[in-house]
């Protein structure tokens, strides 16, 4: 583990964006990473939780996953999607949760660097099913800046939650800002009883 911390301090060493970083709760948490507009994206996500010395788990297309680079995805922390047949991930996910003392898992609420009208709201349901605390992570193009921001407790309240993530975003801008979708979820039109992303 003491490779990762150095390996993100180069990289921050190198790249235009500096470090703007609260710790994570020590437990576990969802982390978000938003707005994800590039594929720069990924690098600067694994070098901000490597700074923090934690190791975490993604969820990512499965393509990712394929030869010849499939093994190293999931030696970073990779968990393949199926986005034609997504069925039971946030179970097996929760069940991954609940067999660990300690789970920090990031998730791309967007699910894809083009813009859309919703968010997915598979973190959220996650994060409530786990009891672990949303921490928000972000990039910023206007600050060039990057890193964790503030921890949400999740109340079940899906419109009042998703307002604090709103405010924090509100003024977040990513490496291209018109494909960020604003954090909305389909759930927050039917008062959280919709259907699941």
């Amino acid at each position: 583990m003491i490779v990762r911390p150095l390996i993100a301090r180069a990289f921050f060493a190198l790249y235009p964006y500096r470090l703007r970083s609260t710790p994570p709760p020590p437990g576990g948490a969802v982390l978000i990473g938003a707005p994800h507009t590039s594929n720069w994206d990924f690098p600067i996500m694994l070098a901000i939780t490597w700074s923090h010395s934690i190791s975490v788990k993604w969820l990512g297309k499965n393509s990712l996953f394929k030869r010849p680079f499939g093994r190293i995805m999931r030696l970073l922390g990779g968990i393949p999607v199926d986005r034609a047949n997504p069925a039971g991930l946030v179970d097996e996910v929760v069940a991954q949760v609940k067999a660990n003392d300690r789970f920090f898992l990031v998730v791309t609420p967007e699910g894809t660097r083009g813009r859309k009208e919703y968010w997915k709201s598979g973190f959220y349901r996650i994060a409530r099913a786990t009891d672990l605390p949303l921490v928000l992570g972000y990039v910023d193009s206007t600050t060039k800046t990057t890193g964790i921001g503030p921890t949400i407790h999740l109340t079940g309240d899906v419109a009042s939650d998703m307002d604090k993530v709103r405010e924090f975003y509100a003024d977040k801008r990513g490496i291209r800002p018109d494909d960020f979708t604003p954090p909305r979820l389909r759930e927050e039109l039917t008062d959280g009883g919709g259907p699941a992303e």
